[in-house]
C-alpha cells in the first residue's frame, strides 16, 4: 500500500450524506481501535457501507470485525432509508456521474439537436451574467419565506413555553413545596433560558426544509459552479463553496467537509472563511432583533446578513491570499452537474428533522447547562437584588466599555456576547434570562390542564392559518394579510426595544455575524490544522467584527440615522 499522505491522493466526493456516514465509520475504526491492516481506511469504510460480500467475509476474521460490520450496516441502512436506494447503487451513481463529468469536459461530440429540460434550466441558472443574481434571488426568497412563514409559529411557540409549560413547571414545584430559589432556578433560569432558544425551532425547520429542497433538486451543484468564477478572485475554486454552503447549517461539519479539497492551503483558507457564513445558531439572534426593530422588513435584513457574510468572506480571502496563504498552484475544478429531479419528500423531511434535532439536542445539553450557570452567576453573591451587582453583572460591566463605540455598551449585551463564545444561540438565551427571567415569575391567573391544552390547540390552528395566508400572499396580486395586522412582540422583543435603536441593533447583528466562532468550530479548526490557525480564526474575526460594527454605528450616526 502507498504511504503517501491522503491529502495528495484523489478522493471522490460522494455527497454530504454519504460522506457524513463514511466519517462515522472512520471514527468507529478509531474508537474501536480496529486495525484495517493492508486496506486503506476510507476505501474499507466505503466497502463496508456497500456491504461488499468479499470484504465482509475477510473482515469477519479480524479482531473486532463483527462489531465494525454491524456498525457500518446500521449507518448504511440509515442512508438507504433517507435516499431510497441501495448503498452500492448510490456510490456507483456518484462514480459514474463523476466519470461522465470528466468525459463531457474532455470529449467533444458532434452537435445533436436534443436539448433536455435540464439544459434549458441551466442556460439560465448557470449563465455567465444571470447565474449569480439568480443565486442571491433564491437565497433572498428562501429567507423571506423562513421569516415570514415561520413568524406565526414563533409567536405560538413563545406563548406555549411562557404559558402552559411555565404553568406546568410552576404547578409541579408548588406541589413539591420547592423553595423559592429552586422555583426561580427552574422558571427564571431554565424555562427562560432554554425556552428563549427553542422558540426559534419553527424557523429552523423551515430553513432546513428549503435547504434540503435545493440540495435534492440538484441546484446546490449549480450554485458551486456559478460561484467558481467569483471565488477564483480570492484564490479558491467552486469546490470550496460547498463547505461554505454547509456552513449555513453548522460550521463544524463544514470545516471537516474541507477534507474533500486536495490542496492543504485551499483547505486552510476555506476553513478560515467558513465561520463567516451565517450558521443556524445565529438565526435566533437575527430573528429576535429583526422582528423587534424591522417588522415586515425583517426578512430583508436577515438576507442582508447572509449576503454580508459571503461578501466579507470574499474580502478576507483576498487578504489571506495576498499575505499568509499565497496560492501554490492552480488546480482544475471538475464538478458533476446532476440532472434536475423532483426532491423526495421523505429525504427532505429526514434531512430537515436530523438538523433540527441537533439544534434541540444542543438546547437540551449545552444551553441547559449554560442557563443554570448563568442563573447562578446572576444570583451570586447569594441574595443580590440587582443583577448589575452580581458576579456576572460585575464582570460584564468591566468589558462593556469595549462595546460602547459600537452602540451596545451595556453590561447585559456585553455579557451575552461573551457567552456566545460557547454557542451563538446562548446570546439569545442569556438575554432572555436577563431581561425576561423575572417577568416569567409574575403571577398569572391559574389555569387547568385542559384549558392549557385547548389554548395550545387553538393557538396552533391559528398560527397555521396565518402562516398559510402569508404563504399565499407571496403570489403577485394576492394579499390576505390586513395592512394593520402585525406579529405580536414577545416579552424579549419588548425589553430589547427599550435598550436598542434600529441603528445599534443593526450594529449588533453585524458583530454577531462576524465575531469569534463558537468553541466547537475552533475545536474543529484546531483538530484539522493546529492551534495557530484556530487562534488566527478567533483573532481576525473578532477584529473584523469590531471594526465593521463600529463603521455601521458611527457611520449611521454621521448620516443622521442615530
Amino acid at each position: 500500500m502507498s504511504n503517501l499522505s491522503s491529502q495528495h491522493l484523489f478522493q471522490l466526493d460522494y455527497g454530504e450524506k454519504i460522506e457524513h456516514e463514511i466519517e462515522n465509520v472512520l471514527a468507529a475504526f478509531e474508537k474501536m481501535k480496529f486495525d484495517t491492516g493492508q486496506y486503506s481506511k476510507r476505501w474499507l469504510a466505503i466497502k463496508l457501507l456497500e456491504k461488499d460480500e468479499d470484504i465482509l467475509e475477510r473482515i469477519q476474521t479480524i479482531k473486532g470485525g463483527t462489531e465494525v460490520i454491524a456498525f457500518a450496516a446500521d449507518r448504511a441502512q440509515q442512508i438507504e432509508s433517507m435516499l431510497g436506494d441501495d448503498m452500492d447503487l448510490l456510490t456507483a451513481d456518484r462514480r459514474y456521474g463523476f466519470i461522465n463529468g470528466i468525459v463531457r469536459k474532455s470529449l467533444q461530440r458532434p452537435l445533436i439537436d436534443r436539448i433536455t429540460l435540464t439544459d434549458r434550466i441551466d442556460d439560465i441558472v448557470t449563465h455567465k451574467w444571470l447565474g449569480l443574481p439568480f443565486f442571491f434571488t433564491i437565497m433572498y426568497v428562501m429567507f423571506r419565506l423562513v421569516i415570514d412563514v415561520s413568524s406565526p409559529f414563533l409567536d405560538w411557540t413563545d406563548a406555549v413555553i411562557n404559558g402552559p409549560i411555565a404553568h406546568l413547571f410552576s404547578f409541579l414545584l408548588d406541589l413539591l413545596q420547592a423553595p423559592a430559589w429552586m422555583h426561580s432556578l427552574v422558571i427564571d433560569g431554565i424555562v427562560a433560558g432554554v425556552g428563549g432558544v427553542l422558540v426559534f425551532v419553527p424557523g429552523l425547520l423551515i430553513l432546513y426544509f428549503f435547504l434540503a429542497l435545493l440540495e435534492d433538486s440538484g441546484y446546490m451543484s449549480r450554485a458551486a459552479f456559478v460561484m467558481d468564477r467569483f471565488m477564483r478572485v480570492v484564490g479558491l475554486h467552486g469546490k470550496s463553496f460547498i463547505p461554505m454552503i454547509l456552513g449555513f447549517g453548522c460550521a463544524v461539519p463544514a470545516v471537516y467537509a474541507t477534507r474533500t479539497i486536495a490542496s492543504r492551503r485551499d483547505r486552510i483558507l476555506t476553513a478560515l472563511l467558513v465561520p463567516l457564513m451565517s450558521c443556524s445558531a445565529r438565526l435566533p439572534v437575527y430573528v429576535v432583533f429583526g422582528l423587534a426593530f424591522f417588522g415586515s422588513h425583517a426578512g430583508t435584513v436577515i438576507w442582508a446578513m447572509y449576503a454580508l457574510g459571503i461578501l466579507v468572506a470574499m474580502l478576507a480571502g483576498m487578504v489571506f491570499t495576498k499575505t499568509l496563504l499565497k496560492p501554490d498552484s492552480t488546480s482544475a475544478f471538475v464538478l458533476e452537474l446532476p440532472p434536475y429531479r423532483q426532491p423526495a419528500l421523505k429525504s427532505v423531511l429526514i434531512h430537515m428533522w436530523e438538523n433540527t434535532r441537533e439544534f434541540i439536542r444542543k438546547a437540551g445539553t449545552v444551553i441547559f447547562a449554560a442557563s443554570v450557570i448563568m442563573w447562578l452567576l446572576l444570583n451570586l453573591p447569594w441574595g443580590v437584588t440587582n443583577q448589575r451587582d452580581s458576579y456576572f453583572g460585575k464582570v460584564s460591566g468591566v468589558i462593556s466599555p469595549i462595546f460602547a463605540p459600537l452602540g451596545f455598551g451595556n453590561w447585559q449585551t456585553s455579557g451575552a456576547l461573551v457567552t456566545g463564545f460557547i454557542a451563538k444561540e446562548i446570546v439569545v438565551s442569556t438575554m432572555s434570562l436577563i431581561y425576561t427571567g423575572n417577568e416569567s415569575a409574575t403571577p398569572t391567573e391559574p389555569t387547568t390542564f385542559s384549558e392549557d391544552m385547548i389554548e395550545i390547540g387553538y393557538g396552533f390552528v391559528d398560527a397555521s392559518i396565518n402562516s398559510g395566508k402569508i404563504l399565499v400572499s407571496i403570489l403577485p396580486g394576492v394579499n390576505l394579510i390586513p395592512e394593520n395586522e402585525q406579529a405580536e412582540d414577545t416579552a424579549l422583543s419588548v425589553a430589547l426595544q427599550g435598550e436598542f435603536t434600529p441603528l445599534s441593533a443593526t450594529a449588533l447583528l453585524v458583530f454577531v455575524l462576524l465575531y469569534v466562532p463558537c468553541v466547537a468550530t475552533l475545536g474543529a479548526i484546531k483538530h484539522e490544522f493546529g492551534n495557530s490557525w484556530a487562534v488566527t480564526s478567533a483573532v481576525y474575526q473578532t477584529a473584523i467584527a469590531w471594526v465593521a460594527a463600529f463603521l455601521v454605528y458611527q457611520g449611521g450616526k454621521l448620516l443622521g440615522f442615530g
